[in-house]
C-alpha cells in the first residue's frame, strides 16, 4: 500500500492526525509520502499543483488522504490529466467559494468532472467553520460518494483535538474494527 498524505493550509505537522497517520503507516510497513508543500502558510495554487503533480508521478500512490485545502488542490489536479488512484479520502474540504485572502488563488473552485479515484470517502464535521454540512452533502451527492459527518469535531485538526485518530487509521489501513 502506497499512501500519499496531502496537508492543507499551514501544514499538518504533529500533533495533527495526518502526521500521526504517516507514523502509523510507516510503523505498519506501509509506504507513505507526506510532503511539505511549498510555502504552506502562504500557498499558491499553481506552485502546489506543480509540486503535487510531481509527487503523484514519482510516488504513484494507490491511496490519497487530503485534509482541508488539499481537497481543493485535488479538485484542481483533477482538471488536469492524471492517473486514477484506488482510494481517496477527503477530510474537511473548505467551501468551494472560500474568500480567505491568503488562499485566494484556490477559489472559487469548480467541481471537476471526475475525482480520479475508484473509491472516495468524505468526512466532515457538523460545526466546521470552513464548510457547511449542506455544502459537503451537495458535493458528496454530486459524486455519489459516502459522507460521514462527525459531531462537534470542528475542522478535524489538531486544534479541535484530532491528533491520534483511530477512525482514519482504520479506514486508510483497512483495519478491522
Amino acid at each position: 500500500m502506497k499512501i500519499l498524505i496531502l496537508h492543507g493550509w499551514g501544514g499538518s505537522d504533529a500533533p495533527h492526525w495526518q502526521a500521526e497517520l504517516a507514523c502509523e503507516t510507516a510503523k505498519n510497513y506501509g509506504t507513505v509520502s507526506f510532503p511539505l508543500l511549498d510555502n504552506c502558510h502562504f500557498p499558491s495554487r499553481n506552485r502546489w499543483i506543480k509540486q503535487a503533480k510531481a509527487v503523484l508521478e514519482d510516488f504513484k500512490p494507490d491511496t490519497v488522504v487530503c485534509h482541508s485545502l488539499a481537497n481543493t488542490l485535488w479538485f484542481w489536479l483533477c482538471e488536469e490529466e492524471m492517473a486514477t488512484v484506488e482510494r481517496l479520502f477527503m477530510v474537511s474540504p473548505p467551501s468551494l467559494t472560500t474568500t480567505e485572502s491568503t488562499i485566494k488563488t484556490f477559489f472559487p473552485c469548480p467541481l471537476p468532472d471526475t475525482l480520479h479515484a475508484k473509491k472516495v470517502q468524505m468526512i466532515v464535521s457538523d460545526n466546521d467553520p470552513w464548510i457547511s454540512v449542506k455544502e459537503a452533502s451537495r458535493i458528496a451527492k454530486h459524486y455519489d460518494i459516502p459522507l460521514t459527518v462527525i459531531e462537534k469535531a470542528g475542522h478535524i485538526n489538531a486544534d479541535s483535538g484530532y491528533g491520534k485518530w483511530p477512525l482514519i487509521e482504520q479506514l486508510v489501513m483497512e483495519k478491522k474494527q
